[in-house]
């Protein structure tokens, strides 16, 4: 479920509800009792990768040379296209 911000337009009171996806968009200030007062803002998603997983590898890996074009005729199969596999 996703965690929404909304903010009351009469008050300006602020929260942040966990809610389903198909939560209505605005619901009554808890603050002042505004009706339908509380609209749902666009925020930026909040996303962080812990842990040892697969990302943090390839992050503290040097990045390759650019491969050099390929050669004309052959392909894979001659190992001159130039990409690592066909080594």
């Amino acid at each position: 479920m996703p965690l929404y911000e909304y903010r009351c337009e009469a008050c300006g009171q602020r929260e942040e509800k966990l809610e389903s996806l198909s939560a209505p968009e605005a619901h009554d200030c808890p603050a002042c009792g505004a009706t339908v007062a509380m609209k749902r803002q666009i925020s930026v998603a909040a996303f962080a990768l812990n842990g040892s997983g697969w990302y943090k590898g390839a992050a503290s890996e040097p990045a390759s040379a650019p491969a050099s074009a390929p050669a004309a005729g052959g392909g894979c199969a001659s190992g001159s296209c130039g990409c690592p596999l066909a080594k």
